[in-house]
């Protein structure tokens, strides 16, 4: 059964492909300063592009997680949306504090915190609209004919999100003590909280995509929360190794994060124990490669990858170089990007009544933006590495280093290149054919 209301995603999933387009081109932007091509570096300088595109890559996959959740929660509450015009306003405060912030980014006018540049100003309205948002979601749970364990970790997530998101707005005049909390907000979200979103957004696919019963791989559910509080929030102590706390957090950051991959391997072995039980008879194979797909590649990417450099003996030498951009881009890639283009391509055949299920251009999109972030993540790794000897043994100069890696960008740019063409061709899909109709919702509730 589909719900009217259901429709509000797609604005949000529209809301969402902008912003990842517009995160493409500022990655574009510093790619090309790094190989020296600076057209445009008078105009958007490297550090304002970095604060856009990373800051971009936060809000647009929020905006897809409201989107994920605006079209499941009605579903599984089994009633419509409480009000779909305060989702409406909703979607509108939030683009419209979007496009101040990279204004004002543009101005000069931002906090400098990684991750949370936005004005001060702005977190207000931030909270206002997150407020909302979890009134409207929360609202329809309370008053739904049921509550299930995916709806309910689902909610969970959002609304520790929302939480998390607080001990970034206070003040600290110590630099040691501000970074110890934005580390609350950052790594509990994309190492805490968010996998709780993935997770529930990963149960509510299986459920649709594999035929199994909702109980069996609900129970996985209660193992990937236990894993992700057990590793996650202790794990926030390998950003902390060299910012001036205490040592007692090379010993727990260690400890933790050895443990962080665990959550991620029960959400690939989750994914693919439920496939392999399932019918297999699912027509939407795309909507199925993408879901399947976000649990692997997060397991390696954010599992694996992050492993390997989170270890004090290994940090130590890695830190602050583009080895953590590797894990970055294959991890967000993998746990929070995929998903959200895995519940896109589920939701949209549903909402537009068109049962473009295995076309050729969807297809292209998996293949070719999946081989080209892998290249990415490749060109990362190389000159990461080659950076860290380079810096760390041959105590060479930061500049002299970047110079002798540019070649490492070309190659990245190529692969970035791939990767683009294929997002391009998921958004071609969602503009031509996306659009939802009242006709759709109606045939499907006959």
């Amino acid at each position: 059964m589909k719900y009217k209301s259901q429709k509000i995603a797609y604005w949000f999933f529209a809301l969402c492909m902008l912003l990842f387009s517009l995160q493409i081109i500022y990655g574009f932007i510093m790619g090309f300063d790094r190989i020296g091509l600076q057209g445009l570096h008078n105009i958007i300088p490297f550090n304002t592009a970095r604060a856009v595109h990373t800051n971009l890559l936060v809000v647009w996959l929020l905006t897809g997680f409201m989107g994920a959740a605006y079209y499941i929660i009605p579903e599984e509450a089994q009633r419509e949306l409480i009000s779909v015009k305060w989702a409406y306003v909703q979607l509108i405060s939030l683009a419209a504090v979007g496009v101040v912030a990279i204004i004002g980014f543009h101005l000069n006018h931002w906090e400098g915190r990684k991750f949370l540049e936005i004005p001060r100003e702005l977190d207000f309205l931030v909270v206002v609209n997150v407020l909302l948002f979890l009134g409207l979601i929360l609202g329809t749970l309370f008053k739904g004919k049921r509550k299930t364990t995916t709806a309910l970790v689902l909610s969970m997530g959002l609304l520790f999100a929302a939480l998390l998101y607080l001990p970034g707005m206070i003040w600290f005049d110590s630099q040691v003590t501000d970074s110890f909390f934005r580390w609350w907000v950052v790594h509990l979200w994309v190492e805490g909280v968010w996998e709780l979103i993935m997770g529930g957004i990963l149960s509510y696919l299986l459920i649709k995509l594999t035929g199994v019963d909702r109980e069996v791989i609900e129970k996985w559910l209660y193992v990937i929360i236990g894993l992700t509080f057990l590793s996650g929030v202790l794990g926030t102590g390998h950003h902390y190794y060299y910012i001036g706390v205490n040592k007692i957090w090379l010993i727990v950051g260690g400890i933790f994060s050895a443990l962080e991959p665990l959550a991620f391997l029960a959400m690939a072995l989750f994914a693919v124990n439920m496939y392999r039980k399932g019918e297999k008879s699912h027509p939407n194979k795309i909507a199925l490669f993408w879901t399947i797909g976000s649990a692997i590649v997060s397991f390696i990417g954010a599992g694996l990858l992050g492993f390997a450099h989170t270890l004090p003996q290994t940090n130590l030498y890695t830190h602050g170089t583009l080895v953590t951009a590797m894990h970055g881009h294959y991890a967000f890639w993998g746990a929070y990007a995929m998903i959200v283009l895995a519940i896109i391509s589920y939701a949209l055949p549903n909402l537009t009544g068109r049962k473009r299920y295995n076309s050729v251009q969807g297809n292209a999109a998996f293949w070719l933006s999946n081989i080209g972030i892998l290249g990415m993540t490749v060109a990362f790794g190389v000159a990461g590495v080659v950076q860290v000897y380079m810096e760390r043994k041959l105590k060479m100069e930061f500049m002299e280093v970047q110079k002798e890696i540019e070649i490492h960008f070309i190659v990245l740019l190529i692969c970035a290149t791939m990767f683009t063409i294929g997002i391009g061709l998921f958004i071609y899909d969602f503009i031509k054919y996306g659009r939802p109709t009242d006709e759709a919702l109606e045939i499907e509730n006959k």
